[in-house]
């Protein structure tokens, strides 16, 4: 071979080499990690947001420190508190007054002090009663005034408060000592000495005024899984409404059908061969039912959700702000997520948003499970709301917040990363249409939302709260629901209320009725109520006199008092109601944000029952009222243990006063029946069990606000659509060739119970 051609062949060589190399390099070497860029400022608020802040850590010890020193009497932590003491139950911000916050926020006005709610339990007094008292000024209080009186009309007595964790205690400490005279039967029927049986709760607990006697079911307790599912058929109802714990006593006991006056008789039956006994083995962890734990190793990795240029969204202090969105912040430890001042390009359509109470009520040929009808806000939605799992509960790389409580102690605790906060890609276009006439063109929008979750933990159930801004203007409202369901023993007839979902598991129908306030601002405070529905007209044809054509028109109303604003729940109701400002928009309709709601609510509890009051929001759908200062929420907590004699009764609050051009409140109900089914096992799923509603501009501007989102894709058929300078969709793969950077997973959700 000539010695050139072998020069040549060899340079080749070593050039194809080099290019081998480079490639190899190349593809085995990690994307950059994406750079955030700094977001341009668009909130204005400076702090003017924190008039509706929650209580830091550091407000609510002075608060305790106030009132140890200065009630004039001894305070014990409620945490060992026994009925007879007094004790300091929770401490809550108070939010100033609507008007004094307007004067604030929109007149230049001074900022209102800045004061707490503290409620009191006095145990260790003549007249034991619950005391609210609002303490301030906030950080260092120096007054404290008892509002209790002003709020519900008189004093709150002492049985109408929460039961708390030390009463919850005792009362297993007594079910333990009772569960020790039926030693045979419980190792008959259980193979289990009682301790490592576990207790469950139902509410109310009696039947009127002044009862505080409560049935408990007991379940197979399995460390690493839920309880709920196991039941062993014993029940037992406890009086605990006395002062002195040594007087509480059991009153009767239900097993498998039959009532007993107590253990001991329960036990002399079972020996006396006169009682029918389910024997059921002590289920093993890896076989109980309701285990959720993994089956299969780990697959590879779904998709996922990051910024390639970081949140598009800001934060400050309790105030968020996203594509012309602010919204603020908090959480209720009693009540849950509130959010106040809600606004869009600077006006404000929302004063406050608020979730106000959680019903679930049971069915079941059981004692515990025909009895309860549990008020949530009376156990903590907002204090139960724990730490989010990062990449499950929310997106990896959303935005975690804490969120701090006192209750029940006089040391504030921390929810570490309770609530958060991300933007969401829905995956859907919120517009777009395709050109195939006249001009061939493409023209859309990504949905995509700004996200606010928490999701609380109310004994079985998980809750998981939304509340979502979209760029065309909406706010839309959701609440999905899943964890454990509760369950009965299953004996008798015990179908007629549930599914069979276990050997001798009852899965017990409820339903969950959800309920909002909602303060709506549309273009100033004054608003009327209007709705809007179709309906059909038979007319001649204009150029066919001969024939007839039934065509629809739209019948517009606007409401004028609140019983016509009072909709009630599964009845019709107008498919369009909007809160209308006096204003017009460009085109001479009133500038509008309807209200849509989203809701499978099962039937509520009878009027004719004597509890029905106490839920008595839940007889409508919507229903409109005048805002009212001492009308700030729907329930009470107190509601809870005396529903006979409410404290707070909503139904009063709708009395036909005049709603044209006033200040408007929305009550929305939502809701849903369950009946378990086997699919309720391990857990109930959210697929089909979300229900909310939405707050949609109608009107209120020109043209559907998202024109002028950056995110607005168009391109026509003689532009070139791969160019980046026509398609803002064309810049993605350079923009996101980077790796996100996630920050190591950890979780702390278990130190803090």
């Amino acid at each position: 071979m000539h010695m050139k051609t072998v020069l040549i062949l060899l340079v080749l060589a070593l050039a194809t080499i080099f290019a081998l190399v480079c490639v190899l390099l190349t593809r085995g070497r990690a994307p950059s990690t994406c750079q955030h860029q700094p977001r341009e400022q668009e909130d204005t608020d400076d702090g003017q947001s924190l008039v509706f802040a929650d209580l830091t850590p550091e407000e609510m010890v002075q608060v305790v420190r106030y009132l140890q020193g200065n009630l004039g009497v001894q305070l014990v932590d409620a945490s060992r508190a026994k009925p007879s003491d007094n004790c300091i139950a929770s401490v809550d911000v108070q939010v100033p007054a609507k008007a004094e916050v307007l004067r604030f926020l929109d007149g230049g006005g001074a900022r209102p002090p800045r004061e707490a709610l503290a409620v009191l339990y006095f145990g260790n007094q003549p007249d034991p009663n619950v005391t609210e008292y609002v303490v301030g000024p906030l950080p260092t209080p120096a007054y404290h005034r008892d509002v209790t009186v002003q709020k519900y009309g008189g004093k709150v007595p002492y049985h109408r408060r929460p039961v708390t964790g030390k009463e919850y205690v005792d009362i297993n400490t007594l079910i333990q000592q009772e569960l020790r005279k039926a030693p045979r039967f419980l190792d008959a029927c259980c193979e289990s000495d009682g301790t490592d049986l576990a207790i469950l709760t139902t509410a109310p607990r009696g039947f009127k005024s002044g009862d505080r006697t409560t049935w408990f079911v007991l379940f197979h307790g399995v460390a690493g899984t839920g309880y709920y599912l196991s039941p062993v058929g014993l029940e037992v109802l406890v009086e605990h409404g006395d002062l002195h714990v040594s007087c509480w006593q059991l009153h009767q006991v239900f097993y498998n059908g039959q009532y007993f006056a107590s253990m001991g008789d329960l036990e002399d039956a079972f020996v006396a061969n006169l009682l029918e006994v389910i024997r059921i083995k002590k289920p093993q962890p890896k076989a109980v039912l309701g285990s959720m734990r993994p089956r299969h190793p780990p697959g590879s990795p779904g998709p996922l959700q990051y910024e390639p240029q970081g949140p598009r969204y800001s934060i400050r202090d309790n105030r968020i702000t996203f594509q012309g969105w602010s919204v603020t912040f908090g959480m209720n430890p009693n009540s849950g997520p509130r959010l106040f001042d809600i606004r869009y390009r600077g006006e404000r359509i929302v004063y406050e948003l608020s979730l106000q109470e959680a019903l679930a009520l049971y069915s079941s040929n059981c004692p515990g499970g025909m009895s309860t009808r549990y008020l949530d806000g009376s156990f903590g939605i907002g204090r139960f709301a724990y730490e989010l799992v990062r990449g499950l509960d929310c997106p990896y790389t959303a935005t975690y917040v804490d969120r701090h409580y006192l209750a029940e102690s006089e040391t504030p605790k921390t929810n570490q990363n309770s609530l958060c906060i991300f933007e969401h890609d829905a995956a859907l276009p919120l517009r777009r249409h395709f050109s195939d006439s006249q001009s061939l063109y493409y023209g859309g929008l990504q949905k995509k939302t700004l996200v606010i979750r928490a999701i609380s933990t109310l004994i079985n159930y998980d809750y998981i709260w939304d509340f979502m801004f979209h760029s065309s203007g909406a706010v839309e409202v959701q609440v999905h629901a899943t964890g454990y369901i509760s369950s009965s023993f299953l004996h008798g007839r015990g179908t007629n209320y549930g599914n069979r979902v276990g050997p001798h598991t009852l899965g017990t129908m409820h339903l969950h009725h959800i309920h909002y306030k909602v303060d709506l601002d549309v273009d100033g405070q004054l608003n009327s109520l209007e709705t809007q529905d179709m309906e059909y007209e038979l007319v001649k044809d204009p150029w066919s006199m001969q024939n007839t054509i039934e065509r629809p028109y739209l019948r517009r109303e606007r409401l004028e008092r609140e019983d016509e604003a009072a909709f009630l729940l599964n009845a019709p109701m107008p498919r369009y109601v909007s809160f209308a400002s006096p204003k017009p928009n460009k085109w001479g309709h009133p500038r509008s944000y309807r209200i849509q709601i989203t809701s499978f609510a099962g039937e509520h509890l009878p009027t004719s029952s004597p509890m029905e009051r106490s839920i008595s929001w839940g007889r409508y759908q919507l229903a409109v009222t005048r805002r009212k200062e001492e009308e700030p929420t729907s329930t009470s907590i107190y509601n809870q243990n005396d529903p006979w004699t409410p404290t707070v009764v909503f139904a009063d609050f709708i009395n036909n006063e005049t709603i044209n051009n006033e200040d408007l409140v929305a009550w929305i109900s939502v809701g849903f029946l369950h009946v378990p089914h086997a699919e309720d096992v391990p857990n109930t799923v959210t697929v089909g069990n979300g229900i909310g509603f939405f707050l949609r501009p109608y009107n209120y501007f020109d043209e559907d606000p998202s024109v002028d989102s950056p995110d607005s894709v168009y391109f026509s058929s003689e532009q070139d659509a791969g160019a980046c300078e026509a398609n803002p969709l064309a810049c993605l793969p350079p923009a996101v060739a980077c790796a996100p950077h996630l920050p190591p997973f950890h979780y702390g959700g278990f130190l803090n119970l």
